[in-house]
């Protein structure tokens, strides 16, 4: 299996791997089923065994469930997992109803969260993203507060403005920002990532297959109860024109002798040292494949082909990151 590389979160920051394993999926999300339990778990220990060490949850993951389901996959191992936890989201029978912010509800989501994990401190902690209505001083006020009282060691960002990133690194030194970030998706190559560059925050990129998009195995007309169904991206002919642009990458894929999920993941990871690959798996037999990915090198022609086939804006239709 590929040896997964450390890596500085951010300039000085802690050490973690390369990729990150993203939990959310083993959890009901958007009304799905939660996934089988014991094979979660035995995915994260599976993904610790394999130096994966970074993990990431969220508090309104199936209403505290994947809390609950890390904290049992780390129990005698606390020294092994990296913890990231996203809060103030708010969810009612499966749909998003806002957020909140308020220092109040954060100083109450962080002790339930810390009571679901089993742990005394959140390695990474971070709003899921800010809206306005509580002042970034606030909220990210409130999180130093949480590191100055030990519940929280590390600040982190999530789905933000380069404007924000600014803001929120001059109120407390952030070590990570959490964004959407794949060939399909390359709108924060603008400004985002630059600045996150320049103030030497780390990048945590979710969403590498766009929502599946990348993947290769999506074909028109998704299922009627599929999740995607809710974004512009895969409805109508902008699905039919999207799925058009992937060929290439399938292609290229067969070429190499990999999956379009490997290359998607791949091109994530060679965009810089300071990005981590954040990837969703909830069954063990999706990580040496994973794995795999972090070990592909493209040639200059490969990455040059495929940054102009996948310019930005090239991909119709947006998804909940413009939500």
């Amino acid at each position: 299996m590929t040896t997964i590389p450390k890596i500085n979160l951010g300039n000085n920051g802690p050490l973690v791997s390369k990729i990150g394993l993203g939990c959310m999926r083993m959890s009901p999300v958007w009304g799905s089923q939660a996934n089988d339990e014991n094979e979660s778990i035995a995915t994260i220990q599976m993904a610790l065994d394999s130096g994966i060490n970074f993990l990431n949850t969220g508090d309104f993951y199936g209403s505290g469930h994947n809390e609950l389901l890390v904290g049992k996959a780390i129990k005698g191992r606390r020294g092994d997992a990296f913890i990231s936890v996203k809060f103030g989201a708010i969810f009612y029978n499966n749909q998003w109803i806002g957020l909140d912010l308020r220092p109040i509800a954060i100083k109450n989501f962080i002790n339930y969260s810390l009571v679901r994990l089993g742990v005394e401190t959140i390695d990474l902690y971070q709003p899921c993203r800010l809206d306005n209505s509580v002042p970034v001083e606030d909220v990210i006020g409130t999180v130093a507060d949480l590191i100055q009282d030990g519940k929280v060691r590390h600040l982190g960002v999530s789905e933000i403005t380069a404007d924000q990133l600014r803001k929120a690194n001059s109120i407390h030194p952030v070590t990570a920002l959490e964004i959407g970030y794949s060939l399909a998706d390359r709108q924060i190559e603008s400004d985002l990532l630059p600045t996150a560059k320049e103030l030497g925050i780390g990048v945590v990129a979710f969403a590498n297959t766009a929502e599946g998009l990348l993947s290769g195995d999506m074909k028109a007309p998704l299922a009627p109860d599929a999740y995607q169904n809710h974004f512009p991206r895969f409805q109508g002919e902008n699905l039919i024109r999207n799925l058009e642009k992937v060929a290439l990458l399938k292609q290229m894929a067969r070429e190499k002798g990999y999956t379009p999920t490997q290359l998607a993941i791949a091109w994530v990871n060679a965009q810089g040292e300071q990005i981590m690959p954040l990837v969703s798996m909830s069954r063990r037999s999706r990580l040496p494949e994973n794995i795999e990915a972090m070990s592909i090198a493209f040639t200059a022609e490969e990455l040059n082909l495929l940054h102009t086939h996948f310019a930005p804006g090239a991909i119709l239709g947006g998804t909940y990151l413009q939500r």
